[in-house]
């Protein structure tokens, strides 16, 4: 018998419960100084249950060419890479009208 999701009682193959929750986020990206004038980029409002959190940020600090950290429910990546990281958020699946730029 194959699995069903918890969510909506669906075949694991069938489930959509991930594609929903992407659709329903608003990810707000903002940057902010720190420290002796650093930038950095924050990216809130992400569900992690809609991705795999680990992987995505290991890629887009891989992309990015930076050092980056999750912290409280927000990434948090070295200099400000907002438009880049608009870019790659729309290339894993979340809509262009839920992201937020700051």
């Amino acid at each position: 018998m194959a699995e069903r999701c918890p969510v909506c009682g669906l075949p694991k193959d069938l489930c959509i419960c991930g594609e929903i929750t992407k659709e329903q986020q608003i990810v707000r990206i903002r940057t902010e100084r720190r420290r002796w004038g650093k930038e950095v980029t924050l990216i809130e409002g992400l569900n992690p249950s809609g991705l795999d959190l680990k992987k995505f940020i290991t890629d887009l600090k891989t992309k990015l060419a930076c050092g980056g950290s999750f912290k409280d429910g927000v990434i948090i990546l070295q200099g400000n890479h907002k438009l880049r990281v608009k870019k790659l958020l729309i290339e894993w699946g979340i809509p262009e009208d839920s992201i937020e730029l700051e």
